[in-house]
């Protein structure tokens, strides 16, 4: 009789490129692929409502993908420690893989994990498949993790070269045992009562198949002006890739390889490549980069008394600041925002409506199909000044100058924010703060954290 190896899927939603997948397969027995919702374990971050859409989708695309091969997703939901060893224990499996995951409860359920089925008799193996550098493998010659952002990436460029990604399974033998499964539309991941989801759809496509096709686009049209352009959110010149690497639809191996096929000196957008990379290091030596200042000295910050207009003003696009207004209603609509944008609208927050960058964070938690758990907190604590290679924490970015220079035709903010057009009627709103009195504010409220420094 046939023992399983389980492929444990978590952020990692393709066939190619999967070392687990490729581990089990190799085996010569049954695989079978399992998905767990965890949204209980301890430590575990529940999923923002844009991501559980996107998940939805990708879910959907990656069991059809298994089927078409032969094999089968189960989904299960529960504590993802629980579900394993039950799924295993129903299956009759004798081996477990799965991708490395390096936030800190993540690990931790990890590891304790194989353990537990290691003692039970189970073989149990993890690869590395998100990172193209184990944080482990990259640290100073002190032996500690890199805290800037050029000495981190000149020694990941110093190291052997990512390896080449593994072509896709031409079959997934599923076997004939049939494991229960949740079906998909009962874990109620896309919104209904209201359905907000219609710009989302209009969009994106969620799955492995749309991915790739994505990333062939871009690297035959969008490539060669992407280190020219990519700092204008009206050009469209961004690889649309960050979802898709961030639930694994595609592997950073396949994208590092493929965009030195298509251009060996594309070096501006591979070290983007690096800071995602160097994000998930970041997370790796501090798990709880989502709720704690990187440098505690920020702890002094003296926020004034939340107002709570302000933040339902920047939520919905409503400052009467038109970068950052046109900025947080692409949010909404599609579930990202241009880079540049999103350092606006983040500075915005946090220097002139002086409101915790935690609370900015939680927002683009929900809102973006890209919400990742290294990159989102990382990014916001760098314009805060609180993390690492942040840049200089009396920096301040003016949306107004930002527009002017990065938009200075007006397209992007006529297409998100069509009130502040010269040609409309429409009254567009009044700024909720005035740019110079609060950008003062900021820079007192920063002398504490210097003080706080030197004592």
């Amino acid at each position: 009789m046939p023992h399983p190896s389980i492929v444990w899927f978590r952020d990692d939603l393709r066939l190619a490129d999967n070392p687990a997948l490729r581990a089990a397969i190799e085996r010569d027995e049954p695989v079978i692929g399992l998905y767990v919702l965890d949204e209980e374990s301890e430590g575990i971050r529940p999923l923002g409502g844009a991501a559980r859409w996107w998940l939805h989708g990708s879910l959907r695309s990656l069991g059809e993908r298994l089927r078409e091969k032969g094999g089968q997703l189960v989904l299960r939901r529960g504590p993802s420690a629980r579900v394993v060893t039950e799924v295993v224990k129903d299956a009759g499996a004798s081996a477990v893989f799965w991708n490395r995951r390096y936030g800190g409860a993540e690990r931790e359920i990890d590891a304790q994990l194989k353990t537990a089925l290691r003692e039970d008799g189970i073989e149990v193996a993890s690869f590395a498949a998100s990172l193209l550098f184990e944080p482990w493998t990259v640290q100073t010659g002190s032996g500690t993790p890199y805290s800037v952002f050029t000495p981190f990436w000149r020694a990941c460029r110093a190291l052997p070269a990512p390896r080449a990604p593994l072509p896709e399974p031409r079959e997934v033998d599923g076997g004939s045992a049939k494991v229960a499964s949740d079906d998909l539309d009962d874990w109620q991941l896309l919104p209904t009562e209201p359905d907000w989801a219609a710009g989302l759809r209009e969009a994106w496509e969620p799955g492995e198949p749309a991915a790739r096709a994505r990333l062939r686009e871009f690297l035959r049209e969008d490539l060669d002006d992407y280190a020219r352009t990519r700092n204008e959110p009206a050009a469209g010149v961004t690889s649309q890739l960050s979802p898709r690497l961030r639930w694994g639809e595609l592997s950073p191996h396949t994208v590092w390889h493929d965009t030195i096929e298509a251009d060996g000196a594309a070096g501006r957008f591979l070290s983007e490549i690096g800071w995602r990379e160097f994000a998930a290091h970041t997370l790796f030596y501090h798990p709880d980069l989502a709720t704690k200042n990187l440098h505690r000295e920020f702890d002094a910050f003296p926020w004034p008394r939340l107002k709570p207009s302000h933040l339902e003003a920047w939520q919905q696009g409503r400052t009467g600041i038109p970068l950052v207004d046109a900025g947080m209603r692409e949010l909404w609509r599609t579930g990202v925002m241009h880079n540049r944008v999103r350092m606006v609208t983040a500075s915005f927050l946090i220097k002139n409506l002086l409101i915790d960058w935690r609370l900015g964070e939680q927002w683009f938690w929900d809102t973006l199909v890209d919400a990742d758990g290294a990159s989102n907190p990382f990014n916001w604590q760098w314009v805060a000044g609180s993390g690492a290679d942040a840049a200089p924490y009396f920096r301040i970015f003016n949306p107004e100058l930002q527009a002017k220079k990065f938009d200075p035709r007006g397209e992007y903010i006529a297409r998100w924010a069509p009130e502040y057009r010269a040609d409309t009627a429409e009254e567009p709103p009044e700024p909720i703060v005035d740019l110079g009195e609060s950008r003062k504010a900021a820079l007192d409220g920063y002398e504490a954290v210097k003080r706080a420094s030197r004592s």
